[in-house]
């Protein structure tokens, strides 16, 4: 049998720590291709490039290991992948990351790392996204490896039955201190946003986005509860954006301008 064809991206860049610990992993289960990006791509969510020409590399970034480097978002990567470095070859799975940072609760929303397991989710291909919560360009990926492996194996062994997409996050701690994995629902988070203004050398102003996350979700079944009790949160996740609880309620509020 041939090996599972393997795709494996992110939004951290080509060179970035993560996507490299991502390549050995996947290097262990079958032929791997690479399209990442040529430079980072954090919080570009779902974006992708219509304006501008895109560009692939051949590079040599991984030994034994094809790789392309784009100069689009995460998502024109994985497009790119399907449809010109793989000229519709069918792809088992995609995995992206591994993340600089956590992607748990809305970030998923924002994350080009999420975004583009998303859109090989959309296309019918068995998906991973995977973020280590540490930020730090020297973060220690050995225990995010060792997860990923088993995470990835088993998804080899048993493809989705039920969806395409996993969100997978994994504390900061060392291996022995991670419990074991969670499957979870996304946490009801948001951030509370300000911009820090300054003045460039003419004088004009701009504006750096901050701000703080704030969890208003109290439940145990979230992923950022597992996170902060030593779990890794997988977070089942799909590209339906139906609100499917508010369909009854809002027809019949609607129904009401049909008899006015």
């Amino acid at each position: 049998m041939s090996k599972p064809l393997i795709l494996v991206t992110n939004d951290d860049g080509i060179v970035a720590p993560g996507i490299r610990a991502l390549v050995e992993v996947a290097a262990q289960f079958g032929e791997v291709i690479v399209v990442a990006p040529d430079s980072p791509q954090s919080g570009k969510g779902h974006a992708i490039s219509i304006h501008d020409p895109l560009r692939l590399r051949h590079v040599k970034v991984f030994d034994g290991i094809e790789a392309w480097e784009c100069s689009g978002t995460p998502v024109d990567c994985v497009k790119l992948a399907k449809h010109v470095v793989l000229k519709g070859r069918k792809i088992d799975l995609c995995v992206s990351g591994i993340n600089h940072g956590s992607n748990s609760s809305i970030n998923i929303i924002y994350s080009g790392t999420m975004s583009a397991a998303m859109e090989a989710s959309v296309e019918g291909i068995d998906s991973i996204g995977f973020s280590l919560c540490d930020f730090s360009a020297e973060a220690d990926f050995s225990a995010a490896k060792f997860w990923a492996t088993k995470i990835i194996e088993k998804t080899l062994q048993s493809p989705f039955q039920q969806g395409k997409l996993i969100n997978v996050n994994i504390p900061r701690l060392p291996l022995e201190e991670i419990k074991g994995v969670k499957v979870c629902r996304q946490c009801d988070g948001s951030w509370v946003e300000t911009f820090v203004e300054g003045r460039d050398p003419s004088g004009s102003p701009y504006y750096w986005l901050s701000g703080k996350f704030v969890n208003k979700d109290k439940g145990e079944d979230t992923d950022e509860w597992a996170l902060k009790n030593g779990y890794i949160s997988i977070v089942p996740s799909m590209h339906d954006l139906t609100d499917y609880k508010s369909m009854g309620w809002m027809e019949n509020q609607f129904k009401q301008l049909e008899q006015q």
